[in-house]
């Protein structure tokens, strides 16, 4: 897993980084849940395919992250691991398998409200030669 957490006044704000866009967004994933449930080990017990499509990639990414808020709020899904994320770049597709559990069966304090555009950016370092996505979350 590769993200940070950077400063921000009010609310998360995390980069995550990969060599390919799959592992940036995989990583965004990784940063997500922390800011969701902390350190918390949680159980892989069921799985979910998740299908996004977006306008563009910002949008793609928005819509990804806020899949998974709103899996916890509607089903008490929560968030474990993902894998075989794949990405259709032309179309703006997205699709993955996620893990998790019942949220009811860990203590946790989700403090985190809603994902938002605000300094979201998508960029390709070619210096590092990896993928780098920001986004601020709202808590």
């Amino acid at each position: 897993m590769k993200f940070k957490f950077l400063e921000h006044t009010a609310d998360v704000k995390f980069q995550a980084s990969g060599k390919s866009l799959e592992e940036a967004f995989e990583n965004a994933f990784y940063a997500l849940k922390e800011s969701i449930c902390g350190k918390i080990k949680i159980k892989p017990v069921n799985s979910k395919i998740i299908r996004i499509k977006g306008n563009d990639l910002n949008s793609m990414l928005y819509d990804f992250l806020e899949e998974f808020l709103f899996l916890l709020d509607s089903e008490g899904f929560l968030l474990s691991s993902i894998q075989g994320i794949k990405i259709d770049e032309k179309k703006f597709m997205l699709s993955a398998e996620v893990f998790g559990d019942k949220a009811k069966n860990y203590k946790f304090s989700n403090r985190v409200k809603a994902i938002t555009y605000n300094e979201m950016f998508i960029k390709f370092n070619p210096l590092k030669k990896e993928w780098v996505v920001q986004v601020v979350v709202d808590v």
